[in-house]
């Protein structure tokens, strides 16, 4: 099978090494020639530059693969999956944007008609922690299910400073969540809550105390999929104590506007100005550890799936429970296990009985 990994940081690296071991051809492309040979040199993939923004040359180079791996930011996810489909070429991404998943939707259709399957939000979360959402749903009693609730946290294991924070991936992904509005549902109707609120301790063995908050994108398309069958249903990021306030404090100072605003004789839009801030000075490359919580209320009972993962076989735990998800799906598309054409989000396109015996190889499993 000839695969694709469309960017080659943290998690196109890993994505590559996964698919290399799973017997795919694997290329590794980049805008930068030699981001892409380190990342090949790794994987044992064969590394190529391509700038995704040229429409002509993405698509000449999608015509030659099967499937495509988007490890590049959220906001080429609408083009890249159009230009696939023009190809007839699978695609998967890491998504995280609402707005931008929504986009990739309309493109239902024309992937049916094509016959290709585009699979968004197919990460850590939204992606992992969907599906196993989804499993605690689709094995509920009848009747209503009281609540859903998804934490989940990429926490540095030996915590610095006080946000207690490394960077795992771009600072402007992470603003990006906790920026945007977060759905839920909450008393049965699909609604939206401010990001960085609904603060709440949360306990947990060796990693704890930490804290929980809303943010954004983590329902995937959750919020819209189960009204009428899901009284409330939540994703909120974990931090260690202190995060979320500091952020919530820059947000309502106005630093996550992207509007630029007159200093001096320049102008600078105060996102570009936090973002080149935390990316200059906050720590990054140290011990990692991933931590999943999912559970089910119903009845009066509670039934808990949980993940905890640390670094192995090179990568970071971020990086491991974000590309090997999707790699892992991937490799169900090539060996049409899964092969149902359209835009599905990871949750709707594969059970956990399906995925979850996939990842075994790379040593993430769910306790319960």
């Amino acid at each position: 099978m000839n695969t694709l990994v469309l960017g080659s940081g943290i998690v196109g690296s890993a994505a590559a090494w996964d698919l290399v071991r799973r017997g795919h051809d694997v290329v590794v492309a980049d805008a930068q020639m030699h981001t892409a040979s380190i990342a090949a040199e790794k994987s044992g993939a064969t590394p190529a530059q391509l700038d995704a923004t040229d429409s002509d040359t993405l698509l000449t180079a999608l015509s030659e693969y099967d499937i495509v791996v988007s490890a590049i930011p959220y906001r080429f996810g609408a083009s890249v999956a159009s230009a696939a489909i023009e190809t007839k070429t699978h695609y998967l991404d890491f998504g995280g944007n609402p707005t931008v998943v929504a986009a990739q939707k309309g493109l239902h259709d024309i992937a049916v008609a094509a016959g290709v399957t585009v699979v968004p939000d197919c990460g850590l979360a939204p992606g992992l922690a969907n599906v196993l959402a989804e499993d605690l749903i689709a094995s509920a009693q009848e009747g209503v299910i009281d609540s859903i609730q998804i934490r989940v946290g990429a926490l540095p294991q030996e915590p610095t400073g006080a946000l207690g924070y490394q960077l795992a991936f771009s600072p402007a992904g992470l603003i990006n969540e906790y920026a945007e509005p977060c759905e839920v549902i909450e008393d049965g109707r699909q609604s939206t809550v401010e990001p960085l609120t609904r603060l709440e301790d949360v306990a947990w063995d060796d990693w704890g105390p930490l804290e929980a908050f809303a943010t954004a994108g983590g329902t995937s398309t959750m919020a819209t999929r189960h009204i009428g069958r899901v009284q409330h249903l939540e994703y909120k990021t974990l931090r260690f104590p202190g995060h979320g306030v500091v952020f919530r404090s820059l947000l309502e100072m106005g630093m996550f506007d992207e509007t630029p605003k007159p200093v001096g004789d320049v102008a600078v839009s105060p996102r570009d100005v936090l973002i080149d801030s935390l990316d200059r000075t906050l720590p990054r490359g140290d011990p990692d550890i991933v931590l999943i919580r999912v559970w089910r209320d119903q009845n009066g009972g509670r039934t808990t799936l949980q993940i905890t993962d640390a670094p192995r076989d090179g990568f970071s735990s971020l990086a491991r429970t974000t590309a090997f998800p999707a790699t892992a799906l991937a490799d169900l598309i090539a060996r049409d296990v899964v092969d149902q054409p359209g835009v599905f989000t990871m949750n709707e396109a594969v059970r956990g009985e399906t995925l979850l015996p996939e990842l075994s190889s790379v040593g993430i499993s769910v306790e319960s």
